[in-house]
C-alpha cells in the first residue's frame, strides 16, 4: 500500500489509545499517515515490516520509484555560491535554515535518492546488483527530468571480506561482491551553471544493499590510512609524523576503506574510479569556476567523506570539496578529522536525532585530553576496564564537519519509532523541507512524503 502526505493537509490530533508506544494517526480521506485498523493490528504490520527489513535487506523498499518530480530550482546563488558550498563553514545559514541553502541540500538529496531508484535490488534479476538504467536516462526515469547535470562515470564498489567455503551453497546473489554504487554527473546547461554561479561536478551514491556490504560496515574497528610515496601533500605528511599519541594518527573505519580502495577482477576500486574520473573532469573543466559537491546517505555519505579526502591529496588543482552526508555513520578518529578539516574539505552532516546509524560504530570524544584522562565517552558510567578495551580496539571515533540537526517526532508525518523510517533518505528529505530553526522545527507547509508500509 502507498500513502501519500500532500502540502497544506493539517494532522489532526487524534491520538491512539495504547500506552507503549503512543501512535498519532490522521482520519483525514485526502491524506492520512498510518493505515485505518486496530493498533494492535497496526503494530504487528509496523513490527514485521521492520524485522522484514533487517533480515531481508536486499528486499529493502528504498528502491521503489516515487511519483513525485521535484521542482527546477529557480534562485540565483551567483557570486555567494562558494558560501553555499560551505566555505565559512555554514555560519548563519543553518539555524534558522536558509532558503536558498535548504534547496540545495534538497536538490543534492535527490540526487542520491536516483541512486536507490536505479538500482537493481531484486534478487532473482540477472541484473541484480547493477544499475537498472543508462546514464543518459538515468535521471528522467528516476522523476529527475530538469537537472542541466550529465552523468559521466558509472561508479561500483567491491567488498574485501573473504568469505567461508560454505557460501557456495547459499544463494548466488548473497556473495555478490561488487555492486553500483552511484555516478559522477557534470553539470552541462548553460542556464544552471549561470544559476549556480559556477560549474559544479557531483558525486552521488547510495547506502547499503548487499549483504556483502552489510559485512563491511559490521567491522567498526579503525584502521590507519594507508601510505603512498606520490602523496606530496604536507598536510598528509605532516598528520603522519605524530607519534606520540597512536589516535592522533588518522584512522578510519576498517569496512568503509575495506570498500573504498577494494578492487576485483572486473572492476577497479571506487577510489581508483573516482581519482580518474575527477582528474579527467579537472583537466577538461579547471579553468572555469568549478566545485565539486560529493554527496551520499547512510553507507554512501561514510564513502563520501572517505572520497573527499582522498581527492583533495591525490589530485593537483582539486576544485573546491564539499560534502553533504545525509545519515551518515561515524567514519573515523580525531587525528582524520583534524586532517580533513586542515585540507579544506567541508562537510555538512545532516542527522535526524532519531537515526540510530548516526550515533555508530564506536564511541565519540571531543579532543585527546579526554581520552587520555578516560573521560568524555558518550556512555554513561563506562567502566574503566572496558575504555581501555575500547581504546585497545580502536574504537574511539570523532564526529566530522558542521551538523544540521533534525527530528522526526517533529513531523507529524513519520513514525519516529520506527528505525526503517527514520533512516530513510525520503525521512531526511521531508525533514529539511520542513526545518525552519531550532526554535520552531517543522513548517506548516512541507514537502509531499511517500511512505510504503
Amino acid at each position: 500500500m502507498r500513502l501519500y502526505l500532500r502540502p497544506n493537509i493539517q494532522p489532526c490530533n487524534l491520538t491512539a489509545t495504547l500506552k507503549k508506544p503512543t501512535l498519532h494517526s490522521c482520519t483525514n480521506t485526502t491524506a492520512y499517515l498510518l493505515p485505518s485498523c486496530s493498533n494492535k493490528n497496526l503494530l504487528k504490520i509496523q513490527t514485521k515490516k521492520t524485522l522484514d527489513v533487517l533480515l531481508r535487506p536486499l528486499e529493502s523498499t528504498q528502491n521503489q520509484i516515487s511519483d513525485y518530480a521535484p521542482a527546477r530550482p529557480t534562485a540565483r546563488l551567483g557570486k555567494r555560491w562558494m558560501e553555499y558550498q560551505g566555505v565559512s563553514n555554514w555560519e548563519g545559514l543553518l539555524d534558522p535554515l536558509d532558503n536558498n541553502l535548504r534547496r540545495e541540500i534538497l536538490r543534492y538529496g535527490n540526487f542520491v535518492e536516483a541512486a536507490y531508484k536505479a538500482f537493481d535490488l531484486d534478487p532473482s534479476s540477472p541484473t541484480y546488483a547493477c544499475r537498472r538504467y543508462s546514464k543518459g536516462s538515468l535521471f528522467e526515469r528516476c522523476g529527475l527530468p530538469y537537472t542541466g547535470y550529465q552523468i559521466t562515470k558509472n561508479l561500483w564498489v567491491t567488498s574485501g571480506v573473504t568469505l567461508p567455503g560454505w557460501v557456495d551453497k547459499a544463494p548466488s546473489w548473497m556473495s555478490v561482491k561488487s555492486s553500483w554504487i552511484g555516478y559522477v554527473a557534470v553539470c552541462n546547461d548553460k542556464d544552471e551553471i549561470a544559476r549556480l554561479g559556477r560549474r559544479d561536478i557531483v558525486i552521488a551514491l547510495r547506502g547499503t544493499c548487499t549483504c556483502m556490504e552489510w559485512l563491511e560496515n559490521l567491522r567498526a574497528p579503525l584502521a590507519a590510512l594507508p601510505s603512498e610515496e606520490e602523496t606530496n601533500d604536507d598536510v598528509v605528511k605532516g598528520s603522519r609524523d605524530i607519534s606520540s599519541c597512536p589516535q592522533q594518527q588518522p584512522m578510519v573505519e576498517s569496512g568503509f576503506l575495506s570498500l573504498f580502495t577494494s578492487r576485483s577482477s572486473s572492476y577497479p576500486s571506487l577510489q581508483e574510479m573516482l581519482r580518474e574520473e575527477i582528474a579527467r573532469l579537472v583537466q577538461t573543466y579547471g579553468d572555469e569556476p568549478l566545485s565539486l559537491t560529493i554527496t551520499g546517505h547512510s553507507l554512501g555519505a561514510a564513502l563520501g567523506t572517505l572520497a573527499a579526502y582522498d581527492i583533495q591529496t591525490s589530485i593537483k588543482g582539486a576544485p573546491f570539496v564539499t560534502v553533504i552526508s545525509f545519515g551518515g555513520p561515524r567514519v573515523g578518529n580525531i587525528g582524520f578529522r583534524s586532517l580533513v578539516e586542515r585540507l579544506g574539505t567541508r562537510v555538512l552532516r545532516i542527522v535526524n536525532s532519531d537515526d540510530v546509524v548516526t550515533r555508530v560504530p564506536g564511541f565519540t570524544v571531543e579532543d585527546m585530553g579526554q581520552l587520555a584522562s578516560d573521560e568524555g565517552f558518550h556512555v554513561t558510567g563506562l567502566p574503566g576496564l572496558i575504555r581501555k578495551y575500547v581504546r585497545d580496539t580502536w574504537l574511539v571515533y570523532a564526529e566530522i564537519g558542521e551538523e544540521l540537526r533534525l527530528s522526526s517526532r517533529n513531523s507529524p508525518y513519520v513514525m519516529w519509532m520506527d528505525p526503517i523510517t527514520c533512516h530513510d533518505i525520503k525521512t531526511y528529505l521531508h525533514l529539511v523541507d520542513g526545518f525552519v530553526s531550532s526554535k520552531c522545527p517543522l513548517r506548516a507547509t512541507t514537502r509531499k512524503l511517500q511512505l510504503a508500509l
